[in-house]
């Protein structure tokens, strides 16, 4: 149970990290209230509807259970009218972020998890990998194409990975219960983060003839 109340809390700082994000992005394209609350909604919840919409689990959870959409909404527009003090401490969010991420990544896996049947007999573990980095990261792809920019996660940075990553974890350390392997996902996903922001870690790039 208290492991329980942690997974939730932290992935309510997801929601608003990723939220605020989102936002972030609306201010430098200059959108309108509109674009901040779209983008910030997407940023944080797409990635679980996309994930819910797969399983066959419709409605999806991120819209029906109110407080989800309402505090990424509510965060959206309180970085609209912050926006002005808020761009200067962009980066600060990055660490907010990576805490959500590690609690989105556990959450998609916990919840792919339990649609499959055959887990026990090693069965969906690829389902499970991807879409805890669905969860995590597909908010982040919806803002980046409404955004009109190429999304991050498939050009630089040590994000989607990470994820995936979560999903190997939790089905690593899935013997040990729900709760256990949940809490470790999130300590390494978002342990992996960090270090990747703090060294500045990318994923390898094709070579590029010169013209």
């Amino acid at each position: 149970m208290y492991a329980q109340l942690v997974v939730e809390v932290l992935n309510y700082i997801g929601i608003v990290a990723f939220a605020v994000s989102g936002a972030l992005k609306a201010g430098e394209k200059d959108m309108d209230l509109l674009g901040f609350v779209v983008l910030g909604f997407s940023t944080a919840l797409a990635g679980g509807i996309m994930r819910d919409i797969l399983l066959g689990r419709v409605p999806p959870v991120n819209i029906t259970y109110l407080p989800y959409p309402l505090t990424a909404i509510l965060a959206s527009i309180v970085t609209f009218y912050l926006y002005p003090h808020l761009r200067r401490y962009r980066d600060v969010v990055l660490y907010p972020d990576a805490v959500g991420l590690g609690a989105f990544a556990a959450i998609g896996a916990d919840v792919a998890a339990s649609y499959c049947p055959t887990l026990a007999e090693g069965g969906c573990w690829l389902t499970v990998v991807m879409l805890s980095a669905l969860t995590a990261a597909g908010g982040g792809v919806v803002r980046d194409v409404l955004a009109a920019e190429i999304p991050v996660v498939l050009r630089r940075e040590i994000y989607a990975t990470a994820a995936a990553a979560g999903g190997i974890v939790y089905l690593a350390t899935l013997p040990f219960g729900r709760e256990m392997a949940m809490i470790i996902t999130i300590l390494v996903v978002t342990a992996i983060r960090i270090v990747a922001l703090m060294k500045g870690w990318e994923l390898p790039h094709a070579a590029r003839r010169g013209v």
